[in-house]
């Protein structure tokens, strides 16, 4: 499945997405608010113009795998599955209420579209290459992609699972890397520095590329990108901005952890009105 969206279809929807997120994080009143928008432009191109999937039958064996391995970033990717009709719009205002489907960190036994329960950072980026070799081991023609954050770059099990991916050549891998350079203690390069990071993934046998992770259309052309490459897994680092399209919540690391109270929403609502009409 995919959606043959125009640029300014792509602003349009990834306003209408942010805010959700926020909505959605507000009712529940707690929740990870800066990380799911740095990085939802990257999820909403991903599932609307890469991904092989069927939002009908979410277990298709053919279908490309997602592993979100930054967990606590799931309302991203809970209004994506939502918008994509993985299940009605109206769970959304369930996020983290006892008996939701939706809870603070992906749980793929209850949640239409998950792949994996998350949440442990570093541990991802394991299981996308596991999937990523299995999928080889059995014939599959299909994709896997991860998406990480900066600050868990900072957790080893992610070199194990580069070392094993590049060492099995695993081309139909590809990790995203959410570079907003901001961590819940603050600044990703004091608490401790993971650059220089495209030098690393390529000392581990990665192709690399670099991208705007806010421009759909460079986005997307980094994926295509990603596709053509042979015999090594591709990482992308996609240089974002922490809490993206909303003004007093860009680049500050107290919004990693924090959901917006009602002044709060209401004022982010209103700077995002244009975005979500694809102004």
């Amino acid at each position: 499945m995919y959606r043959n969206l125009n640029e300014k279809e792509m602003k349009e929807k990834t306003g209408k997405l942010r805010v959700k997120i926020l909505e959605m994080l507000c009712e529940a009143g707690s929740g990870h608010t800066g990380g799911s928008l740095s990085c939802v432009d990257i999820l909403a191109v991903l599932y609307n113009k890469v991904m092989n999937i069927d939002p009908k039958n979410p277990g298709w064996e053919k279908r490309d795998r997602f592993v979100l391995s930054k967990g606590h970033c799931c309302p991203a990717l809970y209004a994506v599955l939502a918008d994509l009709g993985y299940f009605d719009e109206k769970e959304l205002m369930t996020l983290r209420k006892y008996g939701s489907m939706l809870q603070g960190h992906p749980y793929m036994y209850d949640t239409p579209g998950i792949e994996v329960s998350t949440g442990s950072l570093g541990q991802g980026l394991s299981v996308a290459a596991g999937m990523a070799l299995a999928a080889k081991m059995d014939g599959l023609d299909i994709r896997t992609y991860c998406l990480m954050g900066d600050g868990e770059l900072q957790e080893g099990q992610i070199w194990e699972a580069a070392m094993a991916a590049g060492h099995y050549g695993l081309d139909k891998l590809c990790g995203i890397v959410d570079k907003n350079n901001l961590q819940i203690d603050g600044r990703v390069e004091d608490v401790m520095n993971i650059d220089p990071l495209a030098d690393k993934f390529r000392a581990f046998n990665w192709n690399v590329t670099e991208t705007d992770g806010h421009d759909p259309a460079r986005i997307e052309d980094s994926f295509n990108r990603a596709a053509q490459c042979k015999n090594k897994p591709t990482v992308i680092i996609a240089h974002t901005v922490k809490g993206k399209g909303v003004s007093f919540m860009e680049n500050k690391s107290g919004w990693h952890g924090q959901a917006p109270d009602c002044s709060q929403l209401k004022q982010a609502l209103a700077e995002l009105d244009g975005l979500s009409r694809g102004e």
